[in-house]
Formats: structure tokens, C-alpha cells, sequence
């Protein structure tokens, strides 16, 4: 199947000033797109990209003073699969001492997933008596799924998972972030991600297309997709970024004032070319 992605994004801001973007898809999906994508930026300024610690390509816009506006737009088609999330109910947890030294930096605290609250002793009463392994991250999903309602107008950008936790309403990426801490307190690493999911294969969501969140759990010795917004396998997820939390894998960072003025996202199967 094809998938049609892309953005529109405008903002007003205070120049001069540098804005940093997870624009692009993931290299690992970069085999993926039948041509490159078309990342434009308005005004017409000189912008560089590099790769990040988390293998993110991220772009780099230096905006010099007199500006005050900034858009950004991309659009591209992907190849994909259209296989669901793959499931694998025997892949199993790791002990500590088996676990890569690079692993431990998904186990720490981070900005959004604050595993030193009393989000720690919480999450040993409800799974500790849980099967470890693919039935344990399954659980939390199920969890976070039935705690956390869905609401858009309610989204907040400085959100933790601890506030979503006790506020019980948020957006998908409060549910990935309060997913990855319950995962990283229960010892399993757990990494956040985000990207384009459409309503492919699924009945249409009657809210704005946005760009989706969900997490990763490291079990088996691989990554694996969940979803605890959906809690279901989903065809169609076209990965940009990954990092601890959404702090490293924000869409755009404006460096002083800005304002978000314009926001759309295009995510659909679209037929061959």
C-alpha cells in the first residue's frame, strides 16, 4: 500500500532565533519513500540537517533578524506493508544484568516520565504480580488505555506522566509517556516515538489529523511497538523520531517566543502513482 503524508505548519515569532525539527522520516524508513521528501521552509533561509543521538535526522533553521513568521511543509507518499504492529507474545523480559549498558538510559527518569515519583511503587503493586515479558508491557497498555481518556482539547504540552496519571485525561503522547514510565519502573526499557498514523484500516477519528505518539519496549533482545492509546495493532505507522520522551523528539523547538498559527497533517492511503 501507499501512504500520502505531509505538514503545514506556521508560526510567529521573535527573529533572530534558531528552530531545531524532527521534519523527516525516520532513516529507517527512508527506503520506504518513493522519492525524497520535499521539506520546504519559508522564508527561503539557508537550513542544514543532522543526526542526532537517537539516529533522528533533525533540521537546523537559523532565522537572522526581520523575520517573523516561519513555515514549514513537507509531502511525501511511502511504501508500506500494510501489516499490522507485529505481536510477539513469547518475547520476554530481561534481567538487569543482561541488559546492553546502552539500554539503562530508557530505565533513568527523563523530562516527561518522572520513574522516582510514586508512580514507582505504584506500578510494582499493580504488575509485579503479573507475567514478565510481553504479558507484563500488555498490561500496563491495557492499564493506561482504561485510565487515561482521550481528549483533544485538552492537550497540554508540558503534561508529565505523573500529571496524566492523576489528571486521567490527556492526548496520545500522554499516554505513551505515562506507558513508558510504568514500563521503565518495572525494569523493562522503554523508549517514546512518534510519527504519522492515519485512520487506515480503522473507523475515522472526528478530531484534527495530528502526528501520533505511541512507545517502544525492549524485549527479546529487539524493539517492539505498542500503542496504549489504541491498544490494538495498526497498519499504516510511519516512524519520524524516537527518544526518552517527547522532549527529544519535538516536532519543532523555537528558541525564544513563538505562537502556533497553523498546524495541519496529512496522513492517507493514497492509490499507486
Amino acid at each position: 500500500m501507499h501512504i500520502q503524508i505531509g505538514y503545514d505548519i506556521v508560526f510567529q515569532l521573535n527573529s533572530p532565533t534558531t528552530v531545531l525539527g524532527a521534519l523527516s522520516v525516520h532513516p529507517s524508513r527512508a527506503g520506504d519513500l518513493l522519492a525524497p521528501e520535499q521539506v520546504v521552509v519559508e522564508p527561503n533561509v539557508p537550513w542544514t540537517s543532522y543526526r542526532d543521538k537517537f539516529d533522528n535526522i533533525i533540521t537546523r533553521i537559523d532565522l537572522p533578524a526581520g523575520e517573523t513568521q516561519l513555515r514549514l511543509r513537507n509531502s511525501a507518499v511511502v511504501r508500506d506493508s500494510g501489516v499490522p504492529d507485529p505481536v510477539n507474545l513469547n518475547a520476554r523480559q530481561h534481567a538487569l544484568d543482561e541488559l546492553p549498558s546502552d539500554m539503562f538510559r530508557f530505565l533513568l527518569p527523563s523530562r516527561y516520565c518522572e520513574v522516582d515519583s510514586e508512580l514507582l511503587q505504584f506500578a510494582w503493586n499493580q504488575f509485579g504480580q503479573t507475567p514478565e515479558g510481553w504479558a507484563r508491557v500488555q498490561a500496563i497498555c491495557d492499564y493506561v488505555h482504561g485510565h487515561i481518556r482521550f481528549d483533544y482539547m485538552q492537550a497540554r504540552a508540558n503534561r508529565t506522566a505523573l500529571q496524566g496519571w492523576q489528571e486521567g485525561v490527556g492526548v496520545c503522547r500522554d499516554f505513551a509517556h505515562l506507558a513508558v514510565t510504568l514500563c521503565r519502573c518495572m525494569n523493562i526499557p522503554a523508549r517514546y516515538a512518534t510519527g504519522y498514523l492515519g485512520d487506515i484500516g480503522v473507523p475515522a477519528v472526528p478530531v484534527p489529523m495530528d502526528f501520533s505518539a505511541w512507545f517502544e519496549a525492549y524485549l527479546g533482545g529487539q524493539w517492539w511497538t505498542f500503542d496504549a492509546r489504541h491498544n490494538v495493532p495498526r497498519v499504516g505507522r510511519v516512524l519520524m523520531a524516537r527518544g526518552r520522551d517527547a522532549a527529544d523528539v519535538a516536532i519543532a523547538t523555537v528558541f525564544g517566543w513563538h505562537r502556533l498559527d497553523r498546524f495541519d497533517v496529512v496522513t492517507e492511503e493514497t492509490p499507486a502513482p
